[in-house]
C-alpha cells in the first residue's frame, strides 16, 4: 500500500513523561531493525490515552515528547510514518463503524479491561470498555500485515482479526488480515521491573524506583540498579530462581552487546555491589546518547512538527482510502 514492502504498525502511547528502557530494549531497538525491510507506520496514540484523565498541557508536551523519542531512538522519519493519532479522524470514524460489527461479549472478555477496571473504578468509562475497537480501527486503517505485540496486546490483535474476518465474510476482502509480529528471542524481550522481577518494567509501577526511563540522568539510572531487588546468595549467575539477577544480566547484555554467558563469567568471583555498578554505568552509557539526541530534538520544535505534520498528511491519504472504501460498502453516501 505505501510501496511493495509489507506493512508493519505500531504505536505507543503518550501517557508517561519518558518511555522505559523495557520500551527501548523490548520494541524500540526491534522498530529500528525493521524499518529498511518493512513499510513502517508508527503512531503516537493520544486518542488511547484519555480513557484515563489527562491535564491538556501535559498530554500535548508528552506528544511531542515521544516523538523525539522515537527519532533518538532510532528511527529515521525518511524511512517511516510518524503521526499523532488524533491527527486522522479516519480513527474515530472507522471505529464507530467497526462498533457495529463487534460484540459486547467479546469487548467483556478483554483482560485488560478487567485489570484496568480494577485500578481505576472511579472512572469505568466507555472508551476504556471499548478501545480495543478503536485499537482494530488503527490497524485495519492501514491494511497492516502485521503488528508487534507483546502478550498484554495479542488478545486485542486477535479480536481485530475477527471483526475483519466478520466485515469481509459480508462485503468482500475489504481489510488485510492482521498477524501479530513476534520479534525473534533475544536478549531484551522481556526487561523486568527492578523491585519486581517478576513483572515487565512498567511507567505504571507505583514504585519510582521500579522503572527506568530513558531520560532518566546517568546518577538515577545508576542510583535505581543499585537498589534493585536481587537475592540472598550473593552469586552473579542466570539461572532459575534468580529473577532480579536475571533481569540485570539482560539489562547488561543489551547495555554492552555481551552474551549473557559473557556477562556471567565477568563478574565470577564478584559481589552484587560491583555487579550492579557495573550495569548501572552501562545501562547509562547505552542510553547517552537517545538522551544527547533527544535533547537536541528538542530545541528544534519546528523540525518536530515538520515530521509530524508531513506523517499526518502521508496517514490521512492512507486511511482516507480504507476509510472510503468500508463507507461505500456499508452503503454510506460520500
Amino acid at each position: 500500500m505505501i510501496n511493495d514492502k509489507k506493512v508493519i504498525l505500531s504505536g505507543i502511547q503518550p501517557s508517561g513523561d519518558s518511555l522505559t528502557l523495557g520500551n527501548y530494549m523490548g520494541a524500540l531497538k526491534n522498530w529500528v531493525k525493521l524499518q529498511d525491510e518493512y513499510s513502517c507506520v508508527y503512531m503516537i496514540a493520544n486518542m488511547h490515552t484519555i480513557t484515563l484523565r489527562q491535564e491538556p498541557a501535559k498530554l500535548r508536551a508528552r506528544t511531542l515528547s515521544l516523538l523525539a523519542q522515537y527519532i533518538a531512538a532510532g528511527l529515521d522519519p525518511e524511512k517511516n510514518v510518524f503521526f499523532i493519532q488524533s491527527q486522522v479522524s479516519a480513527h474515530a470514524e472507522l471505529a464507530w463503524i467497526l462498533n457495529c460489527y463487534t460484540q459486547m461479549g467479546e469487548l467483556s472478555r478483554m483482560t485488560q479491561f478487567k485489570d484496568k477496571s480494577q485500578k481505576h473504578a472511579d472512572n469505568i468509562n466507555a472508551g476504556l470498555f471499548d478501545y480495543p475497537v478503536l485499537m482494530a480501527a488503527d490497524i485495519l486503517l492501514y491494511q497492516a500485515d502485521m503488528v508487534p505485540v507483546g502478550k498484554d496486546q495479542k488478545q486485542h490483535i486477535e479480536l481485530t482479526r475477527d471483526i475483519a474476518q466478520r466485515f469481509n465474510g459480508i462485503y468482500g476482502d475489504v481489510f488485510t488480515i492482521p498477524d501479530p509480529y513476534i520479534a525473534p528471542p533475544s536478549a531484551g524481550s522481556n526487561i523486568m521491573g527492578l523491585q519486581d522481577p517478576t513483572s515487565k518494567m512498567s511507567k505504571s509501577d507505583p514504585n519510582p524506583n521500579g522503572c527506568i526511563y530513558i531520560l532518566d540522568p546517568p546518577e538515577v539510572i545508576i542510583r535505581k540498579i543499585k537498589r534493585a531487588v536481587t537475592d540472598s546468595e550473593a552469586e552473579v549467575a542466570y539461572r532459575e530462581g534468580k529473577d532480579g539477577v536475571n533481569n540485570l544480566l539482560t539489562i547488561y547484555s543489551v547495555a554492552t552487546g555481551k552474551s549473557i554467558d559473557e556477562a556471567v563469567a565477568e563478574f565470577v568471583g564478584k559481589g552484587y555491589g560491583d555487579f550492579k555498578a557495573a550495569v548501572g554505568e552501562a545501562t547509562a552509557e547505552c542510553l547517552r546518547p537517545i538522551q544527547e539526541k533527544y535533547n537536541d530534538l528538542m530545541k528544534n520544535k519546528d523540525y518536530l512538527e515538520s515530521v509530524y505534520r508531513s506523517g499526518g498528511d502521508t496517514a490521512r491519504r492512507i486511511a482516507g482510502r480504507t476509510l472510503a472504501k468500508v463507507q461505500k460498502k456499508v452503503g454510506f453516501i460520500l
